[in-house]
């Protein structure tokens, strides 16, 4: 008996998890900015000229390679970190090709002092999540702390795309790409912790509460909402959209 009731706990813990994280998802996608193009500015941190050139870097890529690069800048985080963020938007504008999820996301948050790349499926074994965070501390970082973000920005989108369109052989040879060690992986938040177990344990001591949870996951299921898909989100105006792309989470943060 034993085994068959830690199976329906680990079903249970599962499901609260996933209406936990839908919540927190949901709640996240509401402020997103739209997809404008592919420079979304909404801290407004960069000049005119410094966008105009990054988006002709950026079409660029994306004309000669299917690669689709964009840079978010955001006024809030809305007290959400940063990496649940930038995969939802990732998946909310469904950057990259649908077939190939070849995107890529540089999302900063100035007023939190956060930055990320997140990086698509199909790219992950390309743009490494060691690559990620040796661009994020070598090239990003240092300058976005004497307030030079758009020094950052652009020094960061020119070493994305040298390692996304240049041989490795190349790249590898210029230090402020060179992977000395792994990053040690973000710890998990302590509140997200708490209030997945709290989830938790009332779906495992309240029949009602359970059956309540199981009925809101089904109505989502139903309805084609809520999930990790994004699905009936907008990318927005503006003549520019995402092809379908979708990211698991691959690639780093930084902090300044």
């Amino acid at each position: 008996m034993r085994p068959r009731r830690w199976t329906s706990g680990a079903r249970i813990a599962g499901a609260g998890l996933a209406l936990f994280l839908s919540f927190v998802l949901v709640a996240v996608a509401a402020n997103f900015p739209a997809l404008t193009g592919r420079v979304v500015d909404q801290a407004d941190i960069l000049g005119a000229t410094v966008r105009a050139d990054l988006e002709t870097k950026l079409a660029d890529l994306e004309s000669k390679s299917g690669i689709q690069l964009v840079v978010a800048t955001v006024k809030s985080l809305d007290g959400q970190e940063i990496e649940p963020y930038a995969n939802e938007l990732f998946r909310t504008w469904k950057l990259g090709e649908k077939t190939k999820n070849n995107g890529v996301l540089l999302l900063v948050a100035p007023n939190e002092k956060r930055v990320r790349i997140e990086v698509g499926y199909g790219l992950e074994g390309t743009l490494t999540d060691a690559l990620s965070k040796v661009i994020i501390t070598n090239a990003i970082t240092p300058r976005f702390k004497t307030g030079d973000f758009a020094g950052g920005i652009t020094r960061g989108v020119d070493d994305i795309i040298t390692v996304l369109t240049t041989d490795a052989s190349e790249w590898q040879k210029r230090p402020s790409l060179r992977v000395d060690s792994e990053p040690a992986s973000a710890p998990v938040p302590w509140l997200v912790v708490v209030i997945v177990f709290v989830v938790i344990g009332l779906m495992i001591v309240s029949p009602t509460f359970r059956w309540m949870v199981f009925a809101m996951l089904m109505s989502g299921r139903s309805s084609g909402s809520g999930g990790f898909g994004g699905g009936g989100f907008s990318s927005g105006g503006g003549g520019f959209s995402g092809g379908g792309g979708s990211s698991g989470g691959g690639g780093a943060s930084g902090s300044w």
